[in-house]
């Protein structure tokens, strides 16, 4: 039986926009208790986009944290309250590649950073693919002011992954995921 660990205290350490610090005492599997700092996130949706001819939708994207610009999946944070995380997907994918799905579904979940962080990622497979019209299209700012779109054939998004190229987590576990359902006839999909 497993030994169930309860938060015997919380105090906040920092309360921003997109994330929480909290540094919690938890009770420990040898009766003692520990302090654990916990990260909470809103969480966010990643999309695999694929198209017609097995390309998938990269961006590339500048993210402070690592100091460059990384390739990385349409992405967003849950920030709509009470969204259907599809329609999430959905939007970032037009925002960020000008893009619509005719076909959205989730292909995998993952929590990216569980040590330390709550954030809970789902991220979807997109196809049927068209473009969103030019009227209708987002206007980027801020880092996504100067994103690059690229469609890269899925077997080479693998090989970028292995050669390091491609470093996001969540990108590298959707485009492992994708090219296995692939490889299985998308029998994988909704298992």
């Amino acid at each position: 039986m497993a030994f169930i660990h309860e938060t015997v205290s919380r105090a906040e350490r920092y309360h921003g926009a997109i994330f929480s610090v909290y540094t919690d005492q938890v009770t420990m599997s040898d009766g003692g208790t520990a302090a654990r700092d916990v990260v909470e996130n809103r969480g966010a949706v990643v999309v695999v986009a694929l198209d017609e001819q097995d390309r998938v939708v990269l961006i590339r994207q500048y993210r402070h944290p690592v100091g460059r610009h990384l390739w990385e999946l349409p992405a967003g944070l849950r920030d709509v309250v009470g969204e259907d995380e599809a329609l999430t997907a959905g939007r970032e994918l037009a925002e960020e590649a000008d893009l619509a799905a005719g076909r959205i579904e989730p292909l995998i979940d993952l929590h990216t950073s569980p040590g330390f962080a709550d954030e809970f990622v789902r991220v979807f497979l997109a196809r049927d693919l068209s473009p969103v019209p030019e009227a209708d299209r987002h206007v980027r700012t801020a880092e996504e002011a100067d994103l690059q779109v690229r469609r890269v054939d899925l077997d080479e998004c693998v090989a970028m992954v292995f050669r390091g190229e491609i470093t996001n987590a969540a990108a590298v576990c959707g485009l492992l995921a994708a090219a296995r359902a692939r490889d299985s006839g998308w029998t994988l999909l909704g298992s």
